[in-house]
């Protein structure tokens, strides 16, 4: 058998790679975050299959019914919110696993960021003004940060800045982004995107906390910020598409 990390996307059920679905088909047990998941994924899963919701679980847990349907020589489908590179705890699981004896695989997923830009029709690199995107979140209550990956540092690249796991520290990191970015600067929240109660919600730094907290968000939101996530950007030609850049020399 093999445990199978599955990139489940931002929720929506037809967000799944076609290889996400085929493993969810055939796979006997499927565990699942319950917190983030549109339970309509649940539906590409074999009719019979066991589900198993782990947001209420710990990793002992979590491995444990991996195990168990490694002696049983039953596959399992570990479905992942986003993609499993990002924040999916896979380093831990799959050392478990590895120590366990037990085969695993993993299948890439759409992230949250990216299903957050296509809803605001964003580019989140433009020419000319950002070419880099820093993927981060900020320490609360959760696993430290390392000291060299502190917000401020980040900020100083004014690269577009995509935030998870932040949204109920939004008024600190806002009027911490301020004075790098500037007040003004364009930001956009996106709460459980591509998923039916999806929620947009765009400002400036000096205003998002703001709308936040009016729409009482507190989970499943992604926060993105930088020159990029203004609704108009009057950008630069690409150099690769630009049309008066000489093709003479391209082979076909």
């Amino acid at each position: 058998m093999t445990v199978h990390f599955i990139g489940a996307g931002p929720g929506a059920a037809d967000l799944l790679t076609v290889r996400a679905v085929n493993l969810l088909r055939s796979a006997p047990v499927c565990l699942y975050a319950g917190t983030y998941l549109d339970p309509e994924v649940l539906a590409h899963c074999a009719p019979g299959a066991e589900l198993i919701d782990t947001q209420g679980l710990d990793l002992d847990q979590i491995i444990a019914h991996c195990v168990r349907a490694h002696a049983e020589g039953k596959d399992v489908a570990r479905l992942c919110s986003g993609d499993p590179s990002v924040y999916s705890a896979l380093s831990e699981q799959k050392a478990r696993l590895d120590a366990a004896g037990i085969p695993w695989d993993v299948t890439p997923g759409v992230p949250a960021y990216a299903a957050a830009a296509a809803i605001l029709g964003a580019e989140l690199t433009v020419p000319e003004q950002v070419q880099s995107v820093v993927l981060t979140r900020t320490h609360a209550r959760s696993t430290a940060m390392p000291e060299t990956e502190a917000l401020a540092n980040f900020a100083r690249t004014r690269a577009t800045l995509i935030l998870h796991l932040a949204i109920t520290r939004v008024r600190a990191l806002a009027a911490e982004l301020a004075a790098e970015y500037g007040a003004h600067c364009p930001v956009a929240v996106v709460y459980r995107a591509s998923q039916p109660e999806q929620l947009v919600l765009r400002g400036t730094l000096a205003d998002i906390a703001d709308r936040v907290e009016a729409a009482e968000l507190r989970q499943a939101a992604v926060i993105l910020v930088g020159p990029a996530l203004a609704e108009s950007v009057d950008c630069a030609q690409s150099h690769l598409y630009d049309p008066s850049r000489d093709r003479t020399h391209i082979t076909r």
